[in-house]
């Protein structure tokens, strides 16, 4: 029996010894984890996909059922990475000192442990985005248990063993220690106290991320940016950066989401400073030098300045520690030892330096960054301010597309010059350090050395200049390009209605050859300079050891690869060297254009003699006034102008076209030229504009216009501008957003919102320029009555008018001719002294002849009370209108927010964008060249280590003849790898920029004019600019680098493992953590970089309707408003680019951290390996190339996160290939015949038409039928749908349903062409293109001179141009600034003369125009289009009275078509109002001009 309890005694002792055991304890422990993995991966196999993915993701932002889930998730993260060191430290310590059961055991336990944690983590953090679930899964919450049991068993185990043996194993117990707290905290944190379901307090911001990012989520509007108050370690970390990409990856980033910018940051801190400085230094802005502009700019930002050159040579001097101690490394692997631990202070000297280097140069291209931006900002702030100040003269010379360019292209070219501010004498400092390590290595072949450099460095010279002529000459075809673009784009639609788009798209075609021939040369000029410069490092290192060789200098493996790995860092001031010189020649051209710029004259600030309100009755006066918008010409455009005007006068100002009423209204405001005399205002002025200047947004900020709301006041002007209708129309009442320049307005509306803005000022003095040709004659006389002889019955009013009738209730009248005031007076005193004014007061009677037979009685009482009749039906029938329209939907704007791509950039795009030329035939040699160029580079330095000896007393394996002329050999073979990737890399690039060029411009021009409608201006042109300088300059280098980096890369590594396979070990999980960076990081750098695209347009929109309107925004002293509008767009832009730049540093420095680890660990290997293992030469060339891994990993993700930012041009530009396109302007099988339309039959059956599917109907159902050869004239309220009956008739807008038949051809089934050719048009805004008067009339070059001088004579415009230098040749600016608005629609009535065709449609053409020239204009039409088919739309009752037929419209139906004679005949028609109407407003002119005659 002792025998049996002895034995099973000794059993039980043995098991519990065995229990004890650390292998049989680690085993288990490896075990458990390996079923933890199983577990996990196999939950991941079997997982069913969620639905609604994206929304999940985005509700899970608020989920609140886990606890302290970012520390847990950080808990496993760093047991995975403390248990991977642990395996780490004791495989080196280990494979020296021996194995064992015990050690292998430990070992794969550490292994297993490392993987498993890391996969809880990623486990969990998925969990994490399922908005199902509350809690941490039960798996987990099981294992966390057991995991702190075996924990607590471990250190049970620990100190048993310690008592037992006397010896304890210290990394065993720090394992245990650590696993035991991470278990308490994962237990904890598992198994909480609150049930399942409740919330508390203490969660809520713990699950909702951080405080900040909870409010910036919600709203960065007013969120200001971490980076103002962050730690010192957060700033050093860039860990402020943290909340903006958690958000980003959670959920796609808005602007809302991006915080506000430190003020130091933004423009207001940044302009004053760089306004203040460069008037200080300059005196006046037209003093402004290159120079100046420069010092002011650098004052601007001379911390950051300083900053940044401090952090780039602390990066220098790092840098050049590698090299410095590479030689001293390979002696130590060569067994030559100098002290004891020398290879671990080896190890920590090259590890400290990697991370210096890698501190200083992500806050030194941090600090570069923030410098642009603050410069672009400020100077972007300071081109705004000079084009709200420019001059007319000024302007003439410097058109919108120009200046826009001044802020999108040279602005952004300076802001970005900052990354190489500091290269040119940092090439300096790095070739000097070079130069003393050669020295130390070679000797004095360290002077070939500094001779082969300067050399290299002296090429740069012509080249930089070939560049910067080339840049200068491409910068100055863009100008010309996008001037050419932006006037082209404002006036798409005469270019439609004409059937000139293809014709002009030819010229900016021709524009962009010019261009592209200039793009050409500069690209193949870089690609020379790029092969120059990667040679260079090659024809430096070549130069250095033949002279070693002739001078007899030993070249050892160390001192070469100390030398090889200096020649390498040397590589980057010579690599960046050619970028630099070109950057400095493309800014110099960009300096230079600015500081031009701002030298331009400004407004004359002593025009105006301003006067202290009320300080005299007299508010305005001249004397002896001369004004001249040409101050060289010797005949002034206003002479003699002498005049006094009261308080409370109102002031009619009249003449023909072309006598200077617009211009006398110009005086007054300080617009035009003061040649001599006096202008005194007294008071705050309104202006009315002849051409109406609308801002893009709301209908309610267009008329309040900068004051406060003040309802009562707000109804009133409504009512009197006759504007209530219209908003009970439109969907969204005056919240609807208006389109660029008022693109979904008539042109009645826009002038009565005009009228309007003005009039709500609540100003002393106003200012109209014949404010009423763009409205039909009842609403004119509703105007003219409420506003001018109501509301603005106290004030001050100068108004210019065409309308006679109008004339009468002014207190004084001004008629002016030649630029002079030839008659000034009352009505009844000027009808009797001169006969100016009775010329226009003729017209005005021989218009209104055709009346005669009504009689005045009746017309008088009945009119007034009809007219009331109609105004009431009308608010029915709107009433009704406004019900039926509530079925739109919330959606019925015109102008929606910019389409941006969301989401990852598809591979589809790169795909399409590397083979879109040549179909991508290029692609696999530009690879081969970089791959054998790799293979070349690396060919010769391994040659170079192998074939030199380690020490001087080791013979070399080769002679030195055999050594050079091999190195030479590859040398030579890289060189021309080089010259064939980059010429190659180029012509993809060049030809790929064309085409989409091509493409995109195509597509422009084809779209519908709905496009334009509903897109403003400036986005179109962000992408004929921005996006395509990018496609020309940028992204074939950028796709060219991320190919070649990662060929670089690879190289690298292959090398490395050839030393030692085993730094796979390392390298893997840190690639992972990298990739896994990386894919954390890009969603908010990819939705930050679309931000920056789509808040760049609104900056160049708002700056594009500022120039246009600066007159109307001066005239109300609006600057200060518009100025500030102006900085909040600015900084809306500049705050997506701070991020951006702040959230690339945020991943690069983690990236050369893991990188920098990876080469630290790879030298403890390596100095762990016994002596002899490996080739020291070989283990050198492995440090050699790790110095440059963290550079390398870096670059590789940098240039790929760089990539996804730069394609987004391509993106951009894709996106505008794919515009749907009108029908086509030609279809082969059905085309009219050449003389069609012979006979002009019109016939139009249920057309139905609204601008977008979601915007209401605006005709609907409209039926008629235009009679062959007749004159009809179409009149009705404005709105009611004239205009857009006239677009659907040339297909401008596609009709809904029903059909207009033009004799027999249905027009919707005849190519656009054919239609808009055979049509003829004089539109209702008169346009004319910057060039010449022959351009002007005949674009398409189709008539001889003699037929043109014929048609101007017709127009009676032949003389004003034969008193032109230039004849048919003479001169027209941009928009006919240089011509009258009555010139420009002659004009227009000319290019109608010489088409002749049979259909001819007037667009209230003569609006602009005063009664006589009107008269004209109707005799010339009657006299030369008796045989066609003539659609009048006017608002002067008197041009469709002679019509054999009047359609009267209302709210897009017929409400009256027959003859004007039977529809004045029924008294009770809506026309024969309308005419009563007319006549009662001109009756008391009628009557003076009779009692005149009869006197």
């Amino acid at each position: 029996m002792s025998v049996v309890l002895s034995n099973s005694y000794s059993v039980m002792q043995v098991s519990s010894d065995f229990l004890f055991k650390p292998t049989f304890l680690r085993g288990f422990s490896g075990s458990l984890h390996l079923v933890l993995l199983v577990v996990l991966f196999l939950s991941w196999v079997f997982k069913k996909p969620r639905a609604n993915g994206n929304e999940g993701v985005k509700r899970s932002v608020r989920n609140n059922g886990f606890l302290y889930y970012k520390q847990t998730i950080s808990c496993c993260l760093a047991l995975s990475i403390f248990n991977f060191a642990i395996c780490f430290l004791n495989h080196f310590y280990w494979y020296r000192n021996g194995w064992s059961e015990q050690k292998i055991a430990t070992l794969l336990d550490s292994v297993l442990r490392t993987l498993a944690w890391l996969a809880l983590s990623v486990y969990l953090h998925r969990q994490f985005l399922n908005p199902s679930e509350h809690r941490y899964p039960f798996v987990v919450r099981v294992w966390w248990g057991f995991f702190l049991s075996i924990s607590c068993y471990c250190i049970v185990v620990d100190f048993v063993y310690y008592k037992r043996h006397q010896t304890l194993h210290l990394q065993y117990l720090v394992s245990d220690v650590v696993s035991t707290v991470m278990g308490l905290f994962f237990c904890y944190v598992g198994y909480p106290s609150k049930l399942e379901g409740e919330d508390t307090l203490l969660q809520e911001p713990l699950l909702n991320g951080n405080t900040r990012e909870s409010k910036q989520s919600n709203g960065g509007e007013k969120s200001l940016t971490p980076y103002s108050n962050a730690s010192l370690f957060g700033i050093l970390t860039f860990s402020w950066m943290g909340p903006l990409i958690a958000v980003g990856y959670k959920k796609t980033l808005d602007l809302e989401d991006v915080p506000q910018l430190a003020s130091v940051d933004s423009v207001e801190g940044a302009f004053p400073i760089l306004r203040d400085k460069l008037e200080s230094d300059s005196g006046s802005s037209s003093r402004v030098t290159t120079l100046g502009l420069v010092k002011a700019l650098m004052f601007t930002t001379w911390k950051e300045i300083l900053l940044t050159a401090f952090l780039a040579l602390v990066y220098t001097l790092a840098s050049y520690v590698g090299p410095f101690l590479i030689d001293t490394f390979v002696q130590y692997l060569n067994g030559r030892r100098e002290f004891d631990n020398e290879g671990y202070l080896l190890v920590l000297a090259f590890f400290v330096a990697k991370l210096v280097e890698c501190l200083a140069q992500r806050h030194w291209f941090f600090r570069l960054q923030q410098v642009g931006i603050r410069a672009q900002a400020a100077l972007v702030a300071l081109i705004y301010n000079k084009g709200l100040t420019l001059s007319c003269q000024s302007k003439q010379g410097h058109t919108s597309g120009e200046i826009i360019n001044f802020m999108t292209v040279d602005a952004e070219r300076i802001g970005d010059f900052s990354w190489y501010m500091h290269d040119s004498w940092l090439a300096l400092v790095q070739v000097a350090l070079a130069l003393l390590i050669l020295y130390k290595n070679l000797g004095l072949a360290s002077i070939t050395a500094l001779v082969a450099t300067v050399l290299v460095m002296l090429a740069n010279i012509p080249l930089g200049r070939l560049q910067e002529k080339y840049q200068d000459k491409l910068m100055k075809s863009k100008d010309t390009r996008m001037k050419a673009t932006s006037e082209m784009l404002r006036n798409m639609r005469i270019l439609k209605l004409q059937g000139w788009e293809m014709k002009f798209l030819s010229k900016i075609v021709e524009v962009r050859e010019t261009e592209a021939g200039w793009l050409r040369k500069y690209v193949y000029t870089s690609a020379m300079t790029t092969f120059v410069f990667w040679c260079a490092p090659t024809f430096v290192a070549v130069a250095t050891f033949g002279t070693c060789i002739i001078l007899g200098i030993p070249l050892e493996s160390g001192k070469i690869l100390s030398a090889l790995a200096t020649f390498r860092i040397l590589q980057q001031p010579i690599y960046v060297l050619p970028d630099t010189i070109s950057m400095i020649a493309q800014t110099k051209v960009s300096l230079d254009r600015l500081a031009s710029f701002f030298r331009l004259d400004d407004l004359q600030p002593d025009v105006v003699e301003k006067l202290a309100r009320g300080s005299s009755d007299i508010e305005i006066e001249i004397v002896d006034g001369r004004f001249s918008w040409d101050i060289s010409s010797p005949n002034p455009t206003l002479k003699e102008i002498n005049i006094k005007v009261s308080h409370g006068m109102r002031v009619a100002v009249c003449g023909t076209v072309g006598s200077g009423k617009s211009s006398f209204l110009s005086c007054i405001l300080g617009e035009m030229p003061k040649l001599s005399g006096n202008v005194k205002l007294s008071g705050t002025k309104a202006y009315v504009a002849q051409s109406p200047w609308i801002q893009s947004g709301k209908i309610v900020d267009n008329i309040l216009f900068g004051k406060e709301m003040d309802k009562e006041r707000y109804d009133r002007v409504l009512e009197a501008c006759c504007l209530k209708k219209d908003l009970e129309i439109l969907f969204l009442g005056d919240q609807t957003v208006i389109g660029e320049r008022g693109i979904n307005l008539s042109g009645g509306q826009k002038q009565r919102i005009q009228i309007a803005r003005a009039v709500y000022q609540d100003a002393d003095i106003y200012l109209f320029d014949d404010p009423f040709s763009a409205v039909d004659a009842h609403t004119g006389s509703h105007l003219f009555k409420e506003c001018l002889l109501g509301l603005l019955d106290s004030k001050t009013v100068i108004y210019i008018t065409h309308q006679v009738e109008f004339l009468p209730a002014a207190d004084l009248i001004l008629v002016m001719k030649d630029g002079r005031i030839t008659q000034a007076g009352k009505y009844d005193d000027i009808l009797k002294s001169g006969s100016d004014f009775m010329e226009l007061v003729g017209a005005h009677k021989e218009a209104l002849s055709a009346l005669d037979s009504i009689d005045a009685g009746t017309r008088e009482d009945k009119g007034v009370e009809s007219v009331t009749n109609v105004e009431q039906k009308e608010e029915t029938r709107n009433d009704e209108n406004g019900k039926e329209d509530d079925i739109i939907g919330p959606k019925g704007q015109l102008v929606q927010e910019e389409e941006r791509e969301k989401g990852k950039v598809g591979f589809s795009v790169y795909w399409k964008y590397i083979t879109t030329a040549y179909g991508g035939a290029l692609v696999p040699f530009i690879l081969l060249a970089q791959v054998l160029f790799q293979l070349c580079q690396i060919g010769s330095n391994y040659w170079m280590a192998w074939a030199t000896p380690v020490s001087k007393y080791v013979a070399p394996p080769v002679r030195s003849s055999t050594l050079i002329i091999v190195y030479v050999a590859l040398a030579i073979g890289s060189s021309f790898c080089i010259l064939g990737r980059s010429l190659l890399l180029v012509t993809a690039g060049y030809k790929t920029a064309t085409l989409l060029f091509n493409r995109m411009h195509l597509c422009i021009f084809r779209a519908p004019m709905s496009f334009f409608d509903a897109t403003p201006s400036g986005r179109i042109l962000n992408r004929a600019s921005t996006d395509q300088s990018a496609v020309d300059l940028n992204i074939p280098f950028q796709v060219g680098a991320f190919a070649f980096s990662m060929i670089q890369l690879l190289g690298t590594i292959g090398v490395m493992s050839q030393v030692a396979w085993q730094v796979f070990l390392v390298f893997v999980p840190v690639i992972g953590i990298c990739i896994w960076l990386q894919q954390y990081y890009i969603p908010s750098a990819r939705e930050l970089a679309r931000l920056v695209g789509v808040c760049k347009a609104p900056v160049i929109q708002h700056f594009a309707e500022t120039i246009s309107g600066s007159t109307t925004i001066r005239s109300f002293d609006q600057e200060s408003r518009f100025r500030e509008t102006s900085m909040k767009l600015i900084d809306g832009y500049s705050r997506p680019k701070f991020n951006t730049a702040g959230a690339m540093e945020w991943l690069c420095f983690r990236l050369d951290m893991l990188s920098s680890v990876t080469f630290a660990f790879s030298l403890v290997f390596i100095i762990s390996i016994p002596v002899g293992t490996i080739d020291p030469s070989i283990a050198g060339l492995a440090v050699t190339y790790g110095l440059n891994l963290n550079m390398l990993q870096a670059w590789v993700i940098w240039n790929l996160c760089n990539l996804e930012n730069k394609i987004i041009s391509v993106e951009r530009i894709f996106q505008y290939t794919a515009i749907p396109s009108e029908p086509p302007l030609v279809i082969d099988t059905i085309r009219p015949e050449r003389q069609w339309p012979s006979h002009g039959e019109i016939d139009i059956c249920s057309l139905q038409v609204r601008y977008a599917p979601h915007m209401p109907f605006v005709l609907r159902g409209l039926t008629c039928t235009f009679g062959g050869g007749m004159k009809t004239g179409i009149v009705g309220r404005t709105g009611s749908g004239k205009s857009t009956l006239i677009q659907t008739l040339f297909r401008i807008v596609e009709p809904a349903a029903g059909q207009i038949v033009i004799d027999g051809i249905n027009i919707s089934s005849i190519g656009l062409h054919d239609l808009r050719s055979r049509l003829s048009i004089i539109p209702q805004d008169p346009t004319m293109f910057e060039g010449t008067v022959r351009s002007n009339l005949d674009p398409l070059e189709e008539y001889s001179d003699e037929q043109i001088w014929e048609v101007l004579d017709k127009c009676q415009l032949g003389d004003e141009v034969r008193k032109k230098e230039g004849k048919l040749n003479s001169t027209v600016n941009e928009n006919g600034e240089n011509w009258s608005m009555g010139q420009r629609q002659l004009v227009c009535l000319g290019r109608v003369l010489l088409k002749k065709s049979r259909v001819l449609v007037l667009d209230e053409a003569t609006a602009s125009v005063d009664t006589a020239t009107d008269n004209m204009i109707q005799q010339t039409l009657r006299q030369h289009f008796t045989d066609s088919t003539v659609v009048t739309i006017a608002h002067r009752i008197t041009s469709v009275l002679d019509s054999d037929m009047v359609l009267l419209l209302d709210h897009g139906l017929v409400k009256e078509y027959d003859s004007p004679a039977k529809l004045l005949k029924n008294k009770s028609s809506s026309f024969a109002r309308l005419v009563a109407e007319y006549s009662v407003r001109s009756n008391s002119s009628l009557e003076n001009l009779a009692n005149i005659r009869m006197s």
